[in-house]
């Protein structure tokens, strides 16, 4: 770095006045404006500079400090233990070196850790003597913390009284507040509907809730805990290990993670990583990464501690999922049902190991909510296959100049003029629903899909190429290409033109429910789709229903069911659906030519229906849900009276709950097997 010793200092003092800026956002107002990848790079950068003058390191410095001063409107909690931040790690690097300074310390050859979750939520201490909960706090600056001791009390999976035998005199446990994604989203429909602030991730919303001066408020948020660590325990002290004590906690009552897990050495951390970083986007809440802590308690306590952080234990981070990056410009795209959607197009930027460019901004209401302009700096969000998102805007970095975006008024395909519909306050769509280029080519894309018909090798780029030349007018004609025609297109040699009309044969076999879903009928996704074809059996008993016989359907309602017949009545969906039975695809014959989907044999569980929530170990929810279908289910995504099973896989939610509320049978995942023939899990 070629700056001069002034500049320096002055470089270290704008790094303190922005991580301490940051600290006091994040961990006393519940609202930071930066994404943690942000943050965590700062730090990094003063923690060098530090290290690398320490002649300009003073004890105030951010790095040398656990969280923040707590609020003055709660009374303040002096800890027994400082409770301290961990160590962040993150390359595979870091591990190797953290380990190998442990060995060298502790003087042995291997070591055993247990690798848990790095939930993102809020650190919290509870006390209990003689079983009973007398205190709980928040972290604070370390050393002292908020008493919240009213609003913990509220969270019902926290035990007021410990259960079990051998309770100890005195136990302080620490963990981890949070709330599930789907609770987060809960809790804002609810907030909207109050017009009341609107929280931009489960973190956000799990620390304000447990910081309300009204108790009954916190009670009414769907808070979740989980102990990770022991700090004093009196009257037990036969236990040797960390995974231990976690298992004695769940004994007393306390929730724990299931995931967490004893490994072995460097080799055993990297891989329970890697599992965790794959496993990563099927949670039902937030993590930023995986610990790794010394398992035995003596080699603990002979590691010791820095100023802010363990020795024993070491944070590894996952790939953010959250960054920040500028609008350069916001347009308008239009979809297969003719919705306009804003997107934005971002200065591309890495997120979760992806390169981002675009985000979707969903429609006019959701621009002005968060107020996003061109040239703002953003929080982009991307978790998993999910479109990116923009979190927030960063107003304390808004330029000058700045540009609102203006929803346009005509169709930006076709020209049409644009209305919203009285039934939909904030969706906008392009009423040209047969000639509007945009429109045509997305629901080709539909149709193609691999949930839908799964034509192989039939991109979008390939869609536009036929659209341009006319070779399709719809997906009809998709069944009419032949070979030597897909041969001329740019980049389609004669092999591959070959192999997308063996694509385009075998999807003719999809069964009708599939086959409904691709045909892109507004508001019929894919569990609507199957139950349709479950209730009709087949594609023209489908076509006759009325509007008494739709509405009767399990899980479809008034509006829905009229926009099933709008569809059937159009005379231009009667002419396509006819030519799709000329060209012979299966869900389009009558019930009697119909063949069949599966065997008999194979329709084991056929009149059944089942949920599914939770992760399981064995199946994606995707390949649950399909193999569930496959054999005759039903696969619903919700609970009701109705409901035969709900399959539970670990960190269940509040489909869970209502089925044990509703007395519905609840299946693990050894059970579950067993019900589909397939027996106990390998």
């Amino acid at each position: 770095m070629n700056l001069s010793a002034d500049q320096l200092r002055q470089k270290i003092e704008q790094l303190r006045a922005l991580l301490n800026q940051y600290r006091h956002e994040y961990y006393v107002l519940d609202a930071p404006t930066i994404p943690d990848h942000d943050y965590d790079q700062l730090w990094q950068q003063l923690q060098a500079l530090e290290q690398a003058y320490p002649e300009w390191a003073r004890q105030d410095s951010p790095i040398q400090q656990v969280g923040a001063a707590p609020l003055p409107t709660f009374a303040p909690v002096k800890h027994r233990s400082a409770m301290l931040s961990l160590s962040n790690a993150f390359e595979a690097q870091h591990i190797t070196d953290f380990d190998r300074r442990l060995r060298t310390r502790l003087e042995v050859d291997l070591i055993e850790y247990v690798a848990e979750l790095k939930i993102d939520g809020l650190a919290i201490s509870l006390c209990y003597e003689q079983g009973q909960l007398i205190q709980a706090a928040t972290r604070g600056d370390g050393s002292q913390g908020e008493n919240v001791t009213a609003n913990v009390k509220t969270i019902s999976c926290i035990p007021q009284q410990l259960k079990g035998e051998n309770i100890p005199r005195f136990l302080e446990v620490r963990g981890e507040v949070f709330m599930t994604r789907q609770g987060l989203v809960e809790l804002n429909q609810k907030q909207a509907q109050r017009q009341e602030r609107i929280f931009a991730n489960p973190r956000n919303a799990a620390a304000s809730s447990l910081r309300q001066l009204d108790a009954h408020i916190t009670a009414q948020r769907p808070l979740l805990f989980t102990a990770y660590s022991v700090v004093e325990i009196d009257g037990i002290t036969q236990i040797l290990s960390h995974y231990e004590l976690l298992q004695q906690l769940a004994q007393f009552g306390l929730p724990i993670s299931a995931y967490s897990e004893k490994v072995t050495g460097v080799s055993g951390c990297l891989a329970y990583y890697e599992k965790i970083k794959t496993l990563r986007d099927q949670l039902p809440f937030d993590i930023d990464g995986v610990v790794y802590k010394v398992d035995n308690l003596a080699q603990q306590q002979l590691a010791g501690f820095v100023a802010r952080a363990p020795r024993w234990a070491i944070a590894h981070k996952l790939p953010p999922q959250e960054v920040s990056t500028t609008v350069l410009a916001i347009d308008s795209q239009v979809g297969r049902t003719g919705a306009i959607t804003p997107v934005a197009h971002l200065q591309p930027v890495s997120v979760g190991g992806v390169t981002v460019s675009r985000a979707t901004l969903h429609n006019q209401e959701e621009i002005k909510r968060k107020d996003i302009r061109v040239g703002d700096t953003v929080i982009v969000r991307r978790a998993g296959d999910v479109i990116p998102e923009i979190v927030s805007v960063v107003l304390a970095q808004r330029p000058e100049n700045a540009q609102p975006f203006v929803f346009p008024t005509h169709c930006p395909s076709c020209g049409s003029e644009l209305t919203p519909n009285d039934n939909e306050d904030v969706v906008i769509r392009c009423r040209n629903q047969f000639h509007c280029p945009a429109q045509l080519q997305q629901s080709v894309v539909h149709f193609a899909s691999r949930r839908a018909m799964d034509i192989a090798g039939l991109g979008e780029k390939l869609i536009t190429q036929l659209l341009e030349k006319n070779y399709i007018a719809d997906v009809a004609d998709l069944y009419q290409l032949s070979v030597e025609r897909l041969s001329h297109l740019e980049r389609m040699g004669k092999k591959s033109a070959e192999n997308l009309m063996r694509a385009l044969e075998e999807s003719k076999q999809v069964p009708l429910g599939r086959f409904l879903y691709a045909l892109g009928i507004r508001n019929v996704g894919e569990v609507t789709a199957h139950q349709l074809a479950e209730r009709y059996g087949a594609l023209n008993a489908l076509m006759q229903a009325d509007l008494d016989s739709l509405k009767s359907t399990a899980g479809i309602g008034e509006q829905v069911a009229q926009m099933i017949y709008n569809f059937f009545q159009e005379k231009s969906n009667q002419e396509l659906l006819a030519r799709l039975k000329a060209a012979q695809l299966i869900a389009c014959q009558d019930q009697s030519h119909a063949q069949p989907i599966a065997t008999p044999k194979a329709q084991i569980l056929l009149g059944k229906t089942i949920v599914v929530t939770g992760v399981f170990q064995q199946f994606t929810r995707d390949e649950l849900t399909r193999q569930l279908r496959e054999l005759g289910a039903t696969v619903s995504g919700s609970v009701s009276k109705k409901t035969h099973y709900v399959a539970v896989g670990e960190s269940a939610g509040s489909k869970f709950t209502k089925a044990q509320e509703l007395g519905i049978t609840c299946l693990n995942e050894e059970e579950l097997l067993a019900l589909m023939g397939r027996g106990s899990p390998l």
